[in-house]
């Protein structure tokens, strides 16, 4: 077996128009594509971001809850400053406090599920 490269992360929401407000109106993510309906609303919705993508599934239609704990995407963001300056704009609440670490700097925020995502810069070499 070869794995060439991560098809998605996936997010589980409970709330998926809350969901997008934080992922597209917060993070400025755009929605790439989205399948199925739930509650009147897409069951899944996926952002791609580089050669990746990042998913959100809607936990009312799926066997996999929100959480907390254990995984959590690292999204790269082109200015770190900027990107803290406007999480802490839109009262976004912070996991972990910006750190810094010999290759890189990031930041942790939980979406209004609870999940951890975390927003990451590599230092210039």
């Amino acid at each position: 077996m070869k794995i060439r490269e991560i098809a998605f992360t996936g997010y589980s929401v409970t709330d998926m128009k809350r969901a997008k407000a934080f992922y597209e109106g917060v993070l400025g993510l755009v929605r790439a594509r989205g399948f199925g309906q739930l509650d009147g609303d897409e069951q899944w919705v996926e952002y791609d971001i580089g050669s990746g993508c990042l998913a959100l599934i809607n936990a009312k239609g799926a066997d996999w809850p929100p959480s907390s704990h254990g995984t959590s995407a690292a999204l790269e963001v082109e200015d770190f400053d900027a990107a803290l300056a406007e999480l802490r704009a839109k009262q976004v609440p912070f996991v972990w406090e910006p750190q810094e670490f010999p290759g890189c700097r990031m930041v942790v925020v939980s979406d209004p599920d609870g999940n951890r995502v975390v927003l990451h810069r590599r230092n210039a070499t």
